[in-house]
């Protein structure tokens, strides 16, 4: 999966192994001293819903910017080229904004503490069961995706073995969250974000320094892997050919639509983060706080990537020698002096820990709550399930280690999560969507819609393009028909299902629906939350746009 050449051996010393000391410090510190705020389940899970839109809103970038998006995107930066920012201003910041603006008001105000919560709700226990196993399952998948990946980049970086990677790493994941629950993990998500731009701006400013600026990367990549791969539209017209093997249809429905909407309003990890905001107005503001930087990182993701591609032209063209999940690491080697080194390890280190402890936070809180909880030890003491999410979160990690090796056949791991995606988070998309605007969906059409969304996408990938059934150029180009397949399946199965089964009564989903309300679940706003700078409809429009016009630069 993250196949890192045993030429990469970084030349660190004294003062950046000191670095990355420091940084272990500070983050048990932030969990001893988050322990203290843990007095109830809700601190545990959602940080006792008071944090501000400020901090919640850069965790909630930093659970998405883990160790996966940055050596995953610069990867699809070197394989792909400039089309990778689609997975940002369209395949991202969209679906933030919806988030904020329309689904946040749903989660926030029903006072749900999962999203599989919510499907309770809204269709009964057949869903939430359904959704909870898929979200438990899918979290376990991808965190340890996070933590093999940083094992196998320690040891082609700094020499330490598999085995010490990966239990020094899974060890101060697991006390800062056991210590200090979500808030732990939140806290710590803010000072990694700092840390990994820290590391990848200078990365990215000597970079650009040595290959001649952007007007050297694209004479260069365009001289050797033509015009369109320096654009982001070029190319993509349908049955033309492109490096990533989709053309504008998909990459708007599939990436943009289906897959964006059903990872970002869905994924609980990410929404974990707007849920702990101390009112619905900073909940609202979460995701649309987060769109703004991440409309940026492509800036110090993507590029990294095409200059990692000019530094070192072999880059996944041999299957002995560099790949493209290398381009980061790549850079690292050649270009950053020790010190700068330190703190690129730390914050390489830094991304790892933020995206494995995103999923393993989610997985303890749903596994408790709808699980646990809901099915297996209902109606205990609290304490009870404070102490249950603490083992909850051992065992993630430790089954977290074993099921990163089923990645192993991905040469790039964004294709590998991208494949998650859509057989996870898409068929939940569609079950959310149509029951939060169609009163009349009814709890029998969530669980099948939900099911057979799941299995079709698992069929489309494995049956028809691992088998050749239908030709698709490559693994994302698969992912997007799998995700559009998910999405239309699973609609269409919930329409017909709905036709012969019968709805809730239209009082049980007071607030569960667009256009109604919970009672009592109005609030006052906060105190400064009416200042026009704070209105959610203004950032998010405001993301939107700025999204849309970053775009012009590379569509000509």
């Amino acid at each position: 999966m993250l196949h890192l050449a045993e030429g990469l051996r970084l030349p660190t010393n004294g003062l950046d192994y000191t670095l990355l000391g420091i940084y272990f410090a500070v983050v048990l510190g932030i969990g001893f001293a988050a322990r203290r705020s843990v007095k109830t389940s809700l601190d545990f899970f959602l940080s006792g819903r008071s944090l501000p839109a400020w901090i919640t809103g850069l965790a909630f970038v930093a659970a998405n910017l883990g160790a996966t998006e940055i050596l995953g995107m610069a990867a699809n930066g070197a394989q792909y080229g400039v089309y990778t920012v689609h997975w940002y201003w369209i395949g991202a910041i969209p679906a933030m904004v919806f988030l904020g603006l329309v689904m946040m008001p749903f989660y926030y105000g029903s006072k749900v503490r999962s999203v599989p919560e919510f499907l309770l709700h809204r269709f009964g226990p057949s869903s939430h069961l359904l959704s909870s196993i898929i979200f438990a399952v899918s979290s376990v998948l991808i965190a340890g995706v996070n933590l093999y990946a940083l094992a196998l980049v320690l040891k082609a970086l700094l020499g330490w073995e598999l085995w010490i990677s990966i239990v020094v790493a899974g060890f101060f994941v697991l006390a800062y969250i056991t210590l200090g629950g979500l808030s732990s993990a939140i806290y710590t998500e803010v000072l990694q974000f700092f840390v990994i731009l820290a590391a990848l701006i200078p990365l990215t400013v000597v970079g650009l320094k040595r290959v001649g600026g952007w007007g050297g990367i694209s004479d260069t990549l365009s001289g050797e892997k033509g015009g369109a791969f320096m654009t982001a539209w070029d190319g993509t017209g349908i049955g033309s050919a492109n490096p990533l093997g989709a053309n504008w249809l998909t990459i708007v429905l599939g990436l943009g639509f289906v897959m964006s909407f059903g990872y970002w309003t869905t994924n609980f990890a990410e929404v974990q983060r707007a849920l702990s905001a101390k009112n619905l107005s900073a909940a609202k503001r979460t995701p649309l706080i987060a769109a703004f930087p991440k409309i940026f990182i492509p800036a110090v993701v993507v590029i990294p990537g095409l200059i990692a591609l000019v530094m070192e032209p072999t880059l996944g063209k041999h299957e002995d020698g560099l790949q493209y999940n290398d381009a980061i690491p790549v850079l690292m080697r050649d270009l950053l002096p020790n010190g700068v080194l330190g703190i690129a390890v730390t914050g390489l280190l830094a991304a790892f820990m933020a995206g494995m402890a995103a999923n393993i936070s989610s997985f303890n809180t749903v596994f408790t709550n709808d699980i646990w909880a809901a099915y297996l030890k209902k109606d205990q003491p609290d304490e009870h399930y404070v102490k249950t999410a603490r083992w909850v979160t051992a065992v993630g990690v430790l089954i977290g280690m074993g099921t990163a090796f089923i990645a192993s056949s991905f040469s790039n791991i964004m294709n590998y999560l991208q494949t998650l995606f859509s057989f996870f988070n898409v068929p939940l998309f569609v079950v959310f969507i149509i029951g939060m605007f169609w009163k009349k969906t009814t709890p029998a059409a969530g669980f099948w819609g939900l099911l057979s969304g799941t299995a079709g996408a698992m069929v489309n990938y494995f049956w028809f393009y691992k088998h050749g059934v239908i030709d698709i150029p490559s693994d994302q180009g698969a992912n997007f028909v799998s995700s559009i397949v998910a999405f239309v399946l699973g609609a269409a199965v919930m329409v017909v299902v709905t036709l012969f089964t019968r709805s809730k009564p239209v009082e049980e989903l007071a607030g569960l629906v667009y256009g109604t309300r919970s009672p009592g679940a109005e609030e006052p706003p906060g105190e400064g939350d009416d200042a026009w700078y704070r209105r959610p409809a203004l950032l998010g429009w405001g993301a939107v746009i700025l999204a849309a016009l970053c775009y012009i630069p590379f569509s000509f």
